[in-house]
């Protein structure tokens, strides 16, 4: 007769646990998604997306941002956020673009380098330091090897980063996204 108790109490306790707002709410955000018209996820990112700065003189490269689009983001979003790292050197930073509006669900491509971009109204852009100098987004510059790059994009839980502004480094600014972040959704390519 106790181990019938025992487990009846199991099943009864596994039978909560699946039907658990925590995980109701963990299932609705698994289906926070990240696509890019220019590449497949774990596909090859097209040249026209890669840095100048990798001393060839190919005209394809063109440093140009790919267009980016997400859905089915946690209702509670305020704001998003884009973090694109080489996840073959060091997890290095090479694009960081917050303070994207909660309307928004896409970005086009080649978004401007500058602070404060003109598409999407609002967003603020990290200075890149490194290969090369600017605001915005750096594209992949591995020349000798193939480096996957992956692009993230944060559901955040306030509208605007305030503590971040236009001499903020990556991993600051990348720190206070994830300390943000309701959700998340990723897509990787290779170049």
């Amino acid at each position: 007769m106790r181990s019938t108790s025992i487990l009846l109490s199991a099943l009864l306790i596994t039978f909560a646990v699946s039907v658990s707002p925590a995980v109701a709410s963990a299932a609705d955000q698994s289906a926070f998604a990240l696509s890019s018209t220019a590449f497949a996820n774990g596909g090859v990112i097209p040249k026209v997306h890669e840095c100048t700065s990798g001393g060839g003189n190919d005209p394809a490269k063109k440093n140009e941002s790919p267009p980016l689009a997400w859905s089915d983001a946690p209702a509670e979003a305020k704001s998003y956020a884009i973090v694109m790292r080489d996840l073959d050197n060091a997890n290095l930073i090479h694009w960081v673009i917050y303070d994207i509006p909660v309307s928004a669900t896409s970005l086009p491509q080649n978004v401007e380098h500058a602070y404060q971009p003109s598409v999407p109204a609002g967003a603020r852009q990290i200075y890149y330091r490194g290969s090369a100098s600017l605001y915005g987004y750096q594209g992949p510059c591995s020349p000798s090897t193939v480096n996957t790059y992956e692009f993230v994009v944060h559901a955040l839980n306030q509208a605007s980063l305030t503590n971040l502004n236009s001499g903020s480094s990556t991993q600051t600014a990348a720190r206070a996204i994830t300390a943000a972040s309701i959700g998340s959704a990723r897509i990787s390519g290779e170049s």
